[in-house]
């Protein structure tokens, strides 16, 4: 490692056996015991198959992480991509050395602070005052260095009221802004946060980034993993894209994104919740289903491309009467808002309602998008929002001349929103 470089993974792999801790045995214990006595290779590090939850295991043992190298220099922000089950918080976990590797090393220079899920490092007994302190001593500072960030720390949480209370009587939400207030403030080399962020709101959200942006300025290291690729590009300056435990991709964040992407989620064009304690939403709102409609393709699967019109139509169910409006962006996978456009304000009663919104062809190029949907109550505050909630690839097509047709020096074309 040289003078930069904090963190250092050589060849790190992790090893489970499916449905037990450990090896499982006394026997594979005793085993491996004799191979590694006698300077033999691990018998058990021959066997296994890749990490993929969707196929059916055919043996005992399973590699959560193959093979994995990486180098993170001082004052880097990584972000780590993939979907469920790739590896991302088994990574996390070595990282933060909850765990050990099977086989590798993993070299790291610096204090680490780590928020991996809700709950972890506190106390369940003790209040929020005393976890606060606990944790800053944990990560080798002195009651008085502590001391000196606790009001900054409780600001941030927005939880004064409660610091004096044990934290198992604490919200999830309260928890997780409590222990990135903690993590974030006491000043450690590198950061390490996992998708918890996803328990806070939107506002709380915006904060977290805002300060792990402020953390990175200051030249400390950032490790961040998270499904929200908007998160990530704003920001991640590279990116690592792990799929079934191994590395895919590594380098610039919107590279690498972009090949997330087209590899793992293009064209979700519906997405639905027939079971409403499944949906996503809250108390006020629950998301029935969403779809994009490509209208006049020739055959089931033909591209969607530039000249496609298309309908997007968006089912939810409202759990109490209230004046609501949708607002719809468009992003792409750096975190471009293409557009956005938003229904007009509706008084609404309880119950399923629909919307729908009309895309017309020749006014979208050759990209990947995502929509983020936001249901904004009394057109001043957001009930609820949902982002990457359906994803698209629209292709380029042969063309000739001016293709841009009526588009072309005009004004934005007015898109239908409609709402009932």
């Amino acid at each position: 490692m040289n003078n930069e470089t904090v963190i250092k993974a050589e060849n790190v792999s992790k090893q489970y056996r499916l449905g037990q801790v450990g090896t499982g045995t006394l026997s594979h214990d005793l085993k491996r015991w004799w191979a590694l006595t006698r300077g033999k290779e691990d018998p058990y590090l021959k066997v296994g198959e890749a990490n993929d939850r969707t196929k059916k295991a055919t043996s005992d043992y399973s590699w959560a992480l193959k093979d994995i190298n990486f180098e993170i220099s001082r004052g880097d922000t990584l972000g780590i991509i993939g979907k469920n089950g790739a590896g991302k918080s088994t990574l996390l976990k070595l990282l933060s050395r909850v765990t050990s590797p099977t086989t590798g090393q993993i070299k790291i220079k610096g204090r680490i602070a780590s928020l991996l899920e809700v709950g972890t490092g506190f106390h369940p007994e003790l209040t929020g005052r005393e976890n606060i302190y606990l944790n800053g001593a944990i990560l080798g500072m002195t009651k008085r260095e502590i001391t000196s960030k606790f009001d900054e720390i409780v600001n941030f949480a927005g939880v004064e009221r409660y610091i004096d209370t044990p934290v198992k009587r604490y919200s999830s939400g309260m928890y997780v802004r409590l222990a990135f207030g903690v993590a974030a403030h006491l000043e450690p080399e590198i950061l390490i946060v996992d998708e918890v962020l996803a328990v806070g709101d939107a506002e709380f959200q915006k904060k977290c980034l805002g300060k792990m942006g402020d953390v990175a300025s200051h030249g400390r290291t950032i490790i961040f993993v998270s499904h929200n690729m908007q998160a990530v590009q704003s920001l991640c300056k590279t990116a690592l894209y792990l799929k079934a435990g191994e590395v895919v991709d590594v380098g610039r964040t919107d590279k690498v994104i972009n090949n997330y992407l087209r590899r793992e989620v293009k064209n979700q064009l519906s997405v639905a919740w027939p079971d409403s304690n499944d949906a996503p939403g809250n108390e006020n709102i629950k998301l029935i289903s969403a779809e994009i409609i490509p209208q006049n393709l020739k055959g089931e699967n033909d591209p969607i491309t530039v000249a496609t019109e298309m309908n997007l139509r968006f089912q939810f169910e409202l759990l109490k009467p209230m004046a609501l409006n949708l607002s719809l962006h468009l992003n792409t996978p750096g975190g471009l808002c293409i557009f956005n456009v938003s229904t007009a304000s509706i008084t609404m009663e309880k119950g399923v309602h629909s919307s729908e919104l009309k895309i017309p062809g020749r006014l979208l190029n050759d990209d990947i998008y995502t929509i983020r949907l936001m249901f904004v109550k009394d057109s001043s505050s957001i009930a609820y929002y949902i982002d990457d909630l359906l994803t698209f690839e629209v292709a380029d097509e042969p063309r000739a001349g001016n293709w841009y047709g009526k588009w072309e020096g005009a004004v934005r074309p007015n898109l239908e929103f409609s709402l009932k």
